[in-house]
């Protein structure tokens, strides 16, 4: 959910000189945009993973504030639900044996932090959403400690001026009609349900819109691939239940502005880009300031003294709009960078499962920003949005459309087109062969089996349900034996349904 903020504002008088400070650092970033000066380490990849904590009975813990203390590491962070720790990764290049380096020190991390869970009477579960999450897990009580969710929930109830609605319809379990959830909540929580694993990569301003835009055309394709979110309140929805979610849960707008087209502020985008800049401008003059927190820096005078500026109001601001594809200016050092967050994927099932969907995305998107006649020339806005939905909510049995193609299925796009570029991109990266082969063979042997998270927990939960179990324990039990399975290690294609 980003930065906490201490003071944040709340009159007229502070909303307009946010809105103004905001359009300040807009103006000091196209300076920068166009006099340089941001850092030349690129290819470098990023990492934050949610995670949930679960108790005995694999319900949630509301426990998170005790776990951080007994890991006592920064990696470790809040997230919105007293549920909910988030991993941060040290970031490191993209190039060379480094993602076998991180698979070992995510395997640890996640094992050490789950140990000493234990020691608070929890533990971790690596996945899109828990199965096991009820109505009464959403009450405001269960926020975290910290002013920004508290604020952030106050502001987004007082925009809408009613409760919030989560309406949505899933794809049948096997053998089974098709199941809705109609639930009216009064907290932003249900976002809290939404896990996930964030990529990064660091880019130079020249090639971010290229980066930008392939990574909106990949987005269908990786959730259909990659969905690990099923079940929402005893209900099976979309295989990623977490796109449908995360946009109501955070939805600013009554019926009426959304029948007048105003924005969401969980957003696929609009158009194909040509510049970082667009992607920040749109966010200053669609979205107002949720957390209008001002600091004292002018940042025309730190340019003028030769130094970066925070633009602290500018990211706030963007960390307050959840593209699916987030633009991210940062310093580090000293040094202003600029990254593409990738923020599609949900959490899980394993590391060698989290670490295979990221070499796809890295190698798929490095070919596709390579290619001759790039791939959004060829493709609306629209298909591409299209295609995130269909993937969400069918996942190998959605009908994504692909330039040059027409309508085909995630795993024969993937195993036709997609993985040979994602080889090529990745080679092009400097990876070497062995990281290379490692992860893409999950992708090909996932795509072959047809198995994902998701399709591996609806299996399980029909085949308890088969043999007379109610829908709660059903829940119960699968959770059970994936927690098993994610400890394991073993990638999800090899899981068996039992």
């Amino acid at each position: 959910m980003g930065r906490d903020v201490s003071t944040v504002g709340s009159s007229r008088e502070d909303r307009q000189r946010y809105r103004a400070k905001v359009q300040q650092c807009l103006d000091a970033l196209a300076r920068m945009l166009t006099e340089g000066g941001f850092s030349s380490n690129c290819g470098r990849m990023g990492l934050e993973i949610e995670l949930n904590l679960v108790d005995d009975a694999y319900r949630p813990a509301m426990a998170n504030t005790e776990v951080l203390e007994k890991l006592n590491d920064p990696s470790f962070t809040t997230e919105l639900g007293q549920h909910n720790i988030e991993l941060n990764v040290r970031p490191r290049p993209l190039a060379g044996t480094e993602a076998l380096e991180l698979e070992t020190e995510l395997t640890a991390a996640i094992a050490d932090a789950d140990t000493k869970a234990h020691d608070a009477s929890a533990a971790l579960v690596m996945i899109g959403m828990l199965p096991t999450l009820r109505a009464s897990d959403f009450d405001p009580r269960w926020l975290s400690n910290g002013a920004r969710y508290a604020q952030l929930n106050e502001e987004i109830f007082a925009a809408r001026g009613e409760e919030m609605l989560l309406n949505m319809e899933g794809a049948a379990l096997p053998g089974q009609r098709p199941e809705r959830l109609r639930c009216g909540i009064e907290s932003i929580l249900p976002e809290s349900a939404c896990t996930s694993a964030q990529l990064h990569l660091q880019v130079q301003p020249e090639d971010f819109a290229a980066h930008w835009n392939a990574a909106q055309c990949l987005a269908g394709v990786q959730v259909a691939i990659g969905a690990n979110s099923p079940f929402l309140l005893g209900k099976a929805l979309w295989h990623e239940t977490r796109i449908p979610l995360f946009e109501q849960a955070t939805d600013t707008r009554p019926q009426e502005l959304k029948n007048q087209g105003v924005r969401p502020r969980v957003w696929f985008g609009e158009r194909w880009i040509t510049s970082i800049f667009d992607l920040f401008e749109e966010n200053v003059r669609y979205f107002p300031g949720l957390l209008p927190a001002v600091d004292d820096e002018d940042p025309f005078d730190a340019l003028d003294a030769g130094r970066a500026p925070a633009l602290s109001e500018l990211r706030l601001h963007n960390g307050t709009i959840w593209r699916w594809n987030r633009p991210v200016y940062d310093v580090a050092d000293g040094v202003p960078h600029l990254r593409v967050e990738n923020r599609v994927l949900p959490a899980g099932p394993t590391v060698v499962d989290l670490l295979a969907n990221a070499a796809f995305f890295y190698g798929a998107q490095r070919a596709l920003t390579n290619a001759d006649r790039p791939l959004w020339t060829q493709m609306s806005f629209q298909a591409a949005e299209e295609n995130l939905y269909a993937g969400a909510r069918h996942s190998f049995d959605a009908q994504l459309y692909w330039p040059g193609i027409g309508w085909v299925p995630p795993d024969e796009l993937v195993l036709r087109v997609l993985l040979p570029l994602a080889h090529e991109g990745l080679r092009d990266c400097g990876v070497a062969d062995e990281v290379r082969t490692r992860y893409l063979d999950v992708i090909e042997q996932r795509c072959l089996a047809r198995r994902t998270g998701s399709s591996w927990q609806r299996d399980t939960v029909a085949l308890l349900e088969d043999r007379g179990v109610d829908r709660d324990a059903a829940l119960v039990g699968m959770l059970r034996r994936y927690v098993e399975l994610m400890h394991a290690g073993a990638p999800v294609h090899t899981w068996p349904v039992d």
